[in-house]
């Protein structure tokens, strides 16, 4: 019967580290990396993103622009010709638009966008929608909601949304 404290790992199985660099009896002197030269040095081939001397890939390309993609805002878009799927009368949150599959990654706000035809009376609630789309949602006889980001967090969680009034960002 084996006790915790008297585990011990099979034999063989561990082998002694090479204790380099401790004379001539064992793998002394230049410790196995031969004579001079960069590879016999400490730091073996220099720092990360080295290339030997040559000027570096970092130092090479221009310095341009500004990137904001740590807080830039993630928006998924939705055309209108795919809202024309839903059955009439058909209440279209961003949940369902996830179920669905017409809406996929991470992303922080859903934009209802102009590009083809919608035939059915939906109700849609989004944070934003395109001119183009806002028309022909309500030329189809439909609806179109604002949901704050915040709001749509909270109908995620059971409670209710308000309902605020289109905007005009294409």
């Amino acid at each position: 019967m084996s006790i915790l404290s008297n585990l011990k790992p099979p034999a063989g199985s561990k082998r002694d580290r090479q204790r380099v660099g401790r004379g001539i009896g064992s793998t002394g002197k230049t410790c196995g990396k031969g004579q001079k030269g960069q590879k016999a040095r400490s730091g073996m081939m220099g720092r990360m993103g080295f290339e030997g001397g040559q000027t570096p890939m970092y130092r090479r390309l221009p310095k341009r622009g500004f990137n904001n993609h740590n807080f830039a805002t993630v928006v998924a878009n939705v055309n209108v010709g795919q809202l024309d799927t839903f059955d009439d009368g058909t209440e279209i949150t961003v949940d369902i638009l996830k179920m669905r599959g017409l809406v996929k990654g991470q992303f922080d706000v859903v934009k209802i966008l102009g590009n083809g035809e919608l035939q059915k009376k939906l109700t849609v609630k989004a944070h934003a929608f395109s001119k183009g789309a806002l028309e022909k949602i309500q030329k189809a006889g439909g609806t179109a909601e604002v949901v704050s980001r915040s709001a749509a967090a909270e109908t995620s969680d059971g409670g209710e949304t308000p309902a605020a009034s289109p905007s005009d960002d294409s």
